[in-house]
This record gives C-alpha cells, structure tokens and sequence, in this order.
C-alpha cells in the first residue's frame, strides 16, 4: 500500500451542493429554497418550538417532580452477593468493584441491605448498614464497620 493508493470508504464522504449555478444543475434559481417566503430568506425560519404563535405545548403542559439537591448516592450490595468471599476475608467498596459485584463506587461510599442469605463471617467496611444486614453480619461473628 503506498500514500497515493489510500481513499476514504465508500460513502464515507458526500460531494457539496453548489447552489445556484444554472438552471441546468438542478439547484440554481431559487437554490432549492421555493418562491418567497420567510424560509427563501437568509436567516429566516423559525426557532425550535415555535407554533406560529399559539401557546407551545411546553408552555401548556404543567411543571412536575422535583430534584433533590442534598441527596446522598451510595452503592448498594446485598448480603446474598457477599456470599461470593471466604470466610475471614475483608470486603470494602474498592474489593467488591474489583471482583466485578460493583460496576462503580458512588460519591457517599457503600450501603450493605439485608436482602440473601449469609453464611460466613466476613469484616464488612461500609458507610452504611440496615439493620437486618448488620444483625446478620454479626450474628455470624463477623463485623460491620462503619467507614
């Protein structure tokens, strides 16, 4: 392959329009733009939403919901995943994304929620338990620790 052989893929690349050279092109005149009118003119059209006038359907549709600007975003895990490491071990936010239980760690750090079974006992680091997954986690000798 040599630099003079190299093209770009079939239809990767269009072929301008030359507007307004003769009637013989096809596009000449008018340029493809019809006979007068705000849309013949430059700048003319109008702006996205506009209904010539009549109330926008934006406008008429009511307003709804409401964005909490103090909310706190944890990952969840439930106790049925930590079921995954042997017994002894650690598990923190940074070991579950490593293992693939979580796909990213949220800006507050992680919530452990009762829902599964567990069976072994595990040291738990997270910002956050429910109480059914801290009963659960120490009634199995293991911790829950608060981070």
């Amino acid at each position: 392959m040599k630099l003079h052989d190299l093209s770009p893929a079939a239809g990767a690349r269009r072929v301008k329009k030359r507007l307004g050279r003769g009637l013989g092109s096809g596009l000449g005149k008018t340029s493809g733009r019809g006979h007068k009118g705000q849309n013949s003119r430059s700048g003319g059209g109008v702006r996205p939403g506009f209904e010539g006038g009549q109330m926008p359907l934006t406008r008429i549709l009511p307003k709804f919901g409401f964005t909490n600007n103090f909310r706190k975003e944890y990952s969840i895990v439930n106790l049925g995943d930590l079921e995954a490491f042997e017994a002894g071990a650690t598990v923190d936010a940074a070991v579950l994304a490593e293992k693939g239980i979580l796909r990213k760690i949220a800006p507050y750090g992680l919530k452990v929620l009762g829902d599964g079974t567990l069976t072994k006992a595990l040291t738990v680091k997270a910002a956050k338990f429910s109480k059914s997954a801290e009963a659960a986690i120490t009634n199995l000798g293991g911790k829950a620790e608060k981070i």
